[in-house]
């Protein structure tokens, strides 16, 4: 009760003129971001991640949380009105917003759109606020071999949720952990792997990492684009002017749609926001599956049902507060954003783990205040206010915006770090994951890799110290021994089970 009070106390920082402004640009921003194809809500926190040093923690954290929120439900936009995912969270709201535009109804659809995302967007939030808490006391029984298992756990559901990118995906993982071994050695004073480089003796930073493999990897990446660029213009030339009333769905058809259906996707988009790895993507699509199950008019779903994009953008954005509770009580990010948001929290001295929801809940409860608060005021505001701006946002010109997103990413990687060496290295990560994405090797197990990588190895040596070298004591401890089990469930279910069951899923 008392960091369900804290997070209502919260709510009155948003009445700081200068907070308030912060938390209302950044979802701006990411719902721009999210609505361009080709730029997510995680190219534009990497971007702002060095201004969080101007910031303090609590209005970062804030503005982090609205980006996050806005991304996930940005990426409607371009799914609806042109059938491109702005994001990948958005794929399952292309199937019945696309058909929707084209009957006419693009600005109903969004609207639609808009409303399931503020109601999963509320109750995934209300969920985290509810049970974070609950779950950071029952994190203190993991001892220092459950830490272990538990990070294994987390890295190998991370590669397996690649899905058909599974080997790809461990090597782009082992890839992370060995560029994290680099500089000095996590228990002893002893440097590693610097080559002699003096530079190298604190490391790789984390900023470079995560603005070269998610900034300048893009931009790298979209200079291959270039011909969407101009059928994307033309696309959006074709589209009719709407008004902002057009945005506002009927009280009839939100209750076509039903309660049920809203709130049935938000709860599996949670459930699936807590796997690390797993994402909006894959919580729109099991929702959307749900929904096509149980519905009594399956057949219309792909066709124009407003349900179909109810049950994705309901689930995609409860997501973001199932993804939050593996983050703040054992840090371990969920998806890409998250591990972004880790990286604010290690940047100012805030080590998430099971003692934080209680140390420093000041800090978390305003996060989780903005996160509600851009869900259930800023998702339909914004919409309604700027719904017919927002549908032209592709035809912006990508050799302007791309120009400007590489002059942030050189001069930021160099303002957070104050180093020539680390901006060479963000140049340099940029280009390594250029390479990797090109290949379809997926980036985002590099970074997970480089963020767990030093806490597994520090848990593994400390289990075999304590041990005394015997490995056995990860089998002996109740805590190693349930994560174990479920680490095998999970391989069962996601990588021998399910691409057996492939064909069948195919041929119905």
């Amino acid at each position: 009760m008392e960091f369900i009070e804290l997070v209502l106390l919260s709510f009155s920082k948003l009445l700081d003129p200068l907070t308030l402004t912060y938390v209302v640009c950044g979802f701006l921003i990411g719902t721009i971001f999210a609505a361009i194809p080709g730029l997510t809500a995680t190219l534009a926190l990497a971007l702002l991640l060095p201004l969080t040093y101007s910031l303090d923690v609590t209005t970062a954290l804030m503005a982090c949380a609205s980006i996050y929120m806005a991304g996930m439900c940005g990426g409607s936009i371009t799914a609806i009105t042109i059938n491109i995912p702005g994001a990948p969270s958005s794929m399952m709201t292309a199937l019945d917003g696309y058909p929707m535009h084209q009957k006419g109804k693009g600005a109903l659809a969004l609207g639609h759109a808009a409303i399931a995302s503020m109601f999963g967007g509320a109750v995934g939030a209300l969920l985290l606020i509810l049970l974070a808490p609950v779950i950071a006391d029952l994190s203190l029984l993991v001892k220092t071999t459950g830490k272990f298992s538990l990070l294994l756990f987390a890295m190998i559901v991370i590669v397996i949720a690649q899905r058909g990118n599974v080997v790809k995906g461990a090597m782009a993982a082992c890839l992370g952990l060995m560029l994290a071994t680099i500089g000095l050695d996590t228990m002893v004073p002893v440097t590693r792997f610097t080559f002699g480089l003096a530079d190298l003796t604190s490391g790789i930073e984390l900023m470079p990492v995560i603005i070269g493999a998610f900034a300048v990897s893009e931009i790298l990446t979209q200079t291959d684009l270039a011909r969407q660029a101009q059928h994307l213009r033309e696309a959006v030339k074709s589209m009719p002017k709407v008004r902002r009333r057009d945005f506002l769905p009927p009280l009839s058809d939100i209750r076509k749609v039903g309660l049920a259906c809203y709130l049935r996707s938000s709860l599996i988009g949670y459930a699936v926001g807590t796997l690390p790895g797993a994402g909006g993507s894959m919580g729109g699509f099991l929702a959307y599956i749900e929904t096509v199950r149980t519905s009594r008019e399956p057949q219309s779903f792909g066709k124009g049902n407003p349900q179909g994009i109810a049950a994705a953008e309901s689930a995609n954005n409860a997501v973001c507060g199932g993804a939050l509770v593996p983050m703040l009580t054992f840090g371990i990010p969920g998806d890409p954003i998250t591990a972004i948001v880790l990286g604010v929290l290690v940047i100012n001295g805030i080590q998430p783990g099971p003692q934080l929801m209680s140390d420093q809940a000041g800090l978390i409860a305003p996060m989780l205040a903005a996160l509600l608060f851009s869900a259930v005021v800023l998702i339909p505001l914004t919409l309604y206010l700027l719904g017919p701006f927002f549908i032209r946002i592709v035809s912006i010109r990508k050799d302007v915006l791309y120009a400007a997103i590489g002059l942030l990413s050189v001069v930021g990687s160099y303002v957070a770090t104050f180093s020539t060496f680390q901006m060479m290295m963000t140049l340099a990560m940029g280009i390594l994951a250029y390479h990797l994405r090109k290949r379809g090797f997926p980036v985002i197990t590099l970074l997970l890799g480089f963020i767990l990588g030093p806490n597994l190895e520090e848990f593994l040596r400390r289990s075999l110290t304590l041990s005394q070298g015997n490995p056995m004591t990860f089998l002996t401890n109740l805590d190693s021994l349930f994560f174990l089990v479920l680490t095998l469930v999970f391989v069962y279910f996601l990588a021998i089970r399910k691409p057996l069951a492939q064909p069948e899923a195919e041929k119905t």
